[in-house]
């Protein structure tokens, strides 16, 4: 019998850009870019590989006595520009490839809106539903200690996520300070303002979806105050966004969350639908708007369409059903590269994940500045900072895209990533 040796330079399959799922989408992302790089191609590889990846045992003792093992992950995908800075989800579908995916995006991210911070990235794969606050608590706080020694306030900034808050980050924050011996408010942000955490950073991703959305509009003549808009994901995201649009006149038409798909062409109430989603968990059951099924979400007739919930749900499957003129993603990885190309055929706008949803990385960065200062602003100034930051970012990208005559995905790739590669290479390879 022979076998064949794998090669020096083989990846390991969770590397390997043939590996189905959100890692491969970063991977062909990145092969989109790499023809625009010029001499600094030569680096790209760099973003091909995560620094580091941590895979952690995290055990606790239940209410009932008995103990349960859950996995927990960080990456740092890349520190060339500063500390790694990104959330941490708690979800019972999370994997390796999408935390590594993550981790990259939030490198794109980062560079794109040209914050002094790398890509991480954390979470633990549980539904959070199923544990009571003190098995939540413990659960957090053994995972932090785990993660430890690669966090810290000048290393890796973990930050909220999918169905994490102020108080998990409380949590990580005081259990990471008992483990240094002493308090360290700026090892993590999304925290409580009582405990160092930033007025407008829990509406701050939603804001900077609406910025770069009313800026997009002015570029194709789309007037926000008659627009429909169709929102997937009603939360700290998408129902900022969408409260910030219809404040401006336009009207939100369909929303979509884990608890069903509601319709109303005449534009749903949202300040009412927001408290009906703060006292039940989601949108089913709210009074006044038609029920809809999921799948019909996708063709609901809109100008402007804000995926706000998970990865990959705007696929070759719905891409080519989509009826709005600009779709901005504020979720994470919302749209595959094969709907990308079905999009973009079809002449409808993509504001991708790693511009439009920067919002929030980027309060987070005003956080730990004030955290480092121990002086606070107003929120007043706080949102004037960020909204002028997702201006000159966005604009930088859009003259890129004309440049190039490619998308903004692609443009915004091409900022950061140069912004990546330059740096590593101004910092050489030690030793």
């Amino acid at each position: 019998m022979s076998t064949t040796a794998p090669t020096a330079h083989a990846l390991p399959s969770y590397l390997n850009p043939d590996h189905v799922g959100p890692w491969g989408i970063f991977l062909q992302q990145v092969d989109r870019v790499e023809p625009y790089l010029g001499n600094l191609a030569r680096w790209v590889e760099t973003l091909k590989r995560p620094k580091r990846i941590l895979v952690v045992d995290v055990p606790i003792h239940l209410d009932d006595g008995t103990v349960r093992h859950f996995e927990g992950y960080r990456v740092q995908h890349n520190t060339s520009r500063g500390p790694g800075k990104g959330g941490v989800r708690f979800h019972q579908d999370v994997t390796l490839s999408e935390v590594m995916a993550l981790s990259a995006w939030m490198s794109i991210k980062n560079a794109a809106v040209n914050v002094p911070y790398g890509g991480a990235k954390g979470g633990i794969r549980v539904d959070p539903k199923t544990l009571s606050r003190g098995e939540l608590e413990r659960m957090t706080r053994r995972y932090t200690s785990e993660i430890g020694i690669i966090i810290g306030p000048n290393k890796d900034i973990p930050a909220p996520d999918v169905n994490t808050n102020e108080q998990i980050m409380a949590w990580m924050m005081d259990t990471y300070s008992m483990n240094q011996g002493s308090t360290a408010t700026g090892v993590v942000t999304g925290k409580p303002v009582d405990l160092g955490g930033s007025l407008g950073r829990r509406e701050a991703t939603g804001r900077g979806v609406y910025t770069v959305g009313v800026e997009a509009a002015k570029h194709i003549g789309l007037d926000i105050s008659t627009a429909r808009v169709a929102v997937q994901g009603f939360g700290n995201v998408g129902g900022v966004a969408g409260k910030l649009f219809a404040e401006a006149g336009a009207r939100v038409v369909a929303v979509q969350d884990h608890g069903g798909t509601i319709y109303r062409e005449a534009g749903l109430d949202v300040p009412s639908l927001l408290k009906h989603v703060q006292a039940t968990g989601s949108v089913g059951g709210f009074d006044g708007a038609e029920v809809i099924s999921n799948d019909k979400f996708w063709e609901v007739p809109c100008d402007i369409l804000i995926p706000a919930a998970l990865e990959q749900q705007i696929t070759a499957a719905n891409a080519g059903r989509i009826q709005a003129r600009m779709v901005i993603e504020g979720a994470n990885g919302p749209t595959t590269p094969e709907a990308d190309d079905i999009l973009h055929e079809r002449n409808i706008l993509v504001l991708p994940d790693v511009i439009a949803n920067a919002g929030g990385v980027t309060v987070s960065y005003f956080e730990w500045v004030q955290d480092f200062s121990s002086f606070f602003w107003d929120e007043d100034e706080i949102n004037a900072r960020l909204v002028r930051i997702m201006k000159e970012a966005f604009s930088a990208v859009w003259l890129v895209a004309q440049d190039n005559k490619v998308s903004l995905r692609t443009a915004t790739f091409i900022v950061a990533c140069k912004r990546i590669l330059h740096t590593r290479e101004l910092r050489g390879l030690y030793p």
